[in-house]
């Protein structure tokens, strides 16, 4: 069986990328580090690092056990808050990641309102993109992510252990200069247009292509204050969520809603039913928030 123990230590070096940061880390001798190495080689029968230099780099199979080692201890670490959580609410914490906008608007209405009925029970709050979010619960790194899908995806599938619970809706707009005529994609063919993060990029480019042209993304960033700033100033036109324009709006900009462009934003959790009490309490108020926040989430245009 493997030790819980040495796994740690394995992680940490994956993490640290050498035996003495990892020793530093975990507060460990270096050669109590390089002890439990060997042991974990002796009872694994694999060979997990070699030498480099004067450092170390892991083998192929290093990296997957370390990988996992990741989850295993990701997961006993949630575990345990689970456990000190479910007397009654009394004690534990809850670790919540969501991307910049949701954090922007109605998850720390939730959180202040989490935080007045439990002020015992930690909320730990973290900026993340979904993918990372997602990663992050499937290694039992957080509880809840809370995260986004364009209309014609799919990111957290039910199974593999994870759930979700649908939170809001919120429309694309068109985001161009106070002045500006043009109230779809097409008309902006011509152009410069603002990319956003990896997958808000692929669903504009998408979009443009349903309409016939590929937009020239001439800068990328996804800061929604830079974007509708970059906007006001006339460099180019962008799409951004609803959610980001509630969170902040730029007075020279022009914004329209695009039909049928949407995104579903929902919490996701990671384990079968039914969830800990902590966890559940927190994803009660998301979804209280985010109803309050959905019912003055359409910006006006100007």
């Amino acid at each position: 069986m493997l030790d819980v123990v040495r796994l740690r230590v394995l992680a940490a070096v994956a993490r640290h990328g050498s035996v003495t940061e990892a020793a530093r880390a975990l507060g460990y001798a270096q050669p109590s580090v390089s002890h439990h190495l060997a042991r974990l080689e002796a009872e694994t029968g694999s060979r997990l690092v070699q030498r480099v230099g004067r450092g170390v780099r892991l083998t192929d199979a290093g990296r997957m056990l370390a990988e996992r080692a990741e989850e295993i201890l990701g997961r006993m670490d949630a575990a345990e808050a689970e456990l000190a959580a479910h007397t009654g609410l009394r004690a534990g914490r809850v670790r919540l990641a969501a991307f910049p906008s949701a954090l922007g608007t109605f998850v720390p209405v939730a959180a202040a309102a989490f935080a007045a009925d439990h002020p015992d029970v930690e909320l730990r709050l973290s900026e993340a993109e979904p993918p990372e979010a997602l990663r992050a619960l499937r290694a039992g790194e957080i509880d809840i992510a809370v995260v986004f899908a364009h209309a014609n995806e799919n990111d957290v599938p039910e199974g593999n252990g994870l759930r979700r619970t649908p939170l809001l809706t919120e429309a694309l707009h068109l985001v161009m200069p106070a002045e500006t005529a043009g109230n779809s994609l097409a008309d902006h063919a011509a152009s410069r247009w603002i990319g956003g993060c990896e997958r808000c990029r692929e669903q504009l480019v998408r979009a443009c292509a349903d309409e016939g042209f590929t937009p020239d993304i001439a800068f990328t960033t996804d800061d929604y204050v830079a974007v509708q700033a970059l906007v006001a100033q006339g460099l180019a036109v962008t799409t951004l969520p609803t959610l980001a324009l509630h969170a902040v709006r730029h007075q020279g900009i022009r914004t329209v809603p695009l039909d049928g462009q949407t995104r579903l934003v929902s919490a996701a959790v990671h384990g079968a039913p039914p969830d800990p009490p902590a966890t559940a309490a927190v994803l009660t108020h998301l979804t209280k928030a985010a109803a309050t926040h959905a019912d003055h989430q359409t910006p006006t245009p100007s």
